[in-house]
């Protein structure tokens, strides 16, 4: 199962300090989400992180930096879609640099997960919210049969995200989900490593493989 963390979408007291240990910890993927920041300073964040790690980084905007870093891969937001051929431009001249880089999206419902008319081959995709929120800003909007039938008939690998945290591991590996993505439960604790391993620990204890 993969074990996936989403940066925080504001900022956060030694933040790339942070990103790094969870590196060190054993994170294998790591989404920048940071869509108010400008070219430069992604630019300028991504630099303040060791080079090793820059290859489990997907980035979520300003795909063009993905071509002068070795970048894990580069996420299709719902802007993207709309305007598909400046898209399908920026990705195609990534691929040419970096041709096994991955792309990936987010659903926010089960009809878009399943249309077999889709502009890329996603690697995997999140699929939100499955939990109530964290946060108590939203609730979930799938029933456990909904999900269940929907992940028996998807292409792409999908990931749970939206109110997960160590105490969803079990449940998101029982639904079917191929993994979890996390984020209010990583960055609300003021030791976010520390919660990172607590999840690790609870899958291992559990006996669920990690990707």
């Amino acid at each position: 199962m993969k074990i996936i963390v989403i940066s925080s979408s504001t900022p956060i007291e030694n933040e790339t300090q942070i990103i790094t240990k969870l590196f060190e910890a054993g994170l294998e993927t790591f989404h920048l989400r940071k869509h108010r920041m400008s070219t430069k300073s992604i630019r300028t964040f991504i630099q303040q992180i060791p080079v090793q790690y820059h290859n489990r980084i997907v980035l979520h905007s300003h795909h063009k930096l993905a071509r002068k870093f070795n970048l894990k891969g580069i996420h299709i937001t719902k802007t993207h879609k709309k305007r598909r051929f400046k898209t399908w431009l920026t990705t195609r001249l990534v691929q040419l640099r970096h041709p096994h880089i991955l792309i990936t999206t987010s659903y926010g419902n089960i009809g878009s997960m399943l249309d077999q008319h889709k502009e890329y081959n996603y690697d995997y995709a999140f699929l939100s919210p499955i939990f109530d929120s964290l946060t108590s800003k939203y609730q979930s909007g799938f029933t456990e049969h909904s999900i269940k039938s929907a992940l028996s008939k998807a292409k792409e690998k999908i990931i749970a995200r939206g109110g997960t945290s160590v105490d969803t591991v079990a449940r998101v590996k029982e639904l079917g989900f191929d993994g979890m993505a996390l984020y209010s439960s990583i960055w609300q604790k003021k030791d976010p490593v520390q919660e990172f391993n607590n999840v690790i620990e609870k899958c291992e204890s559990l006996g669920i493989k990690i990707e």
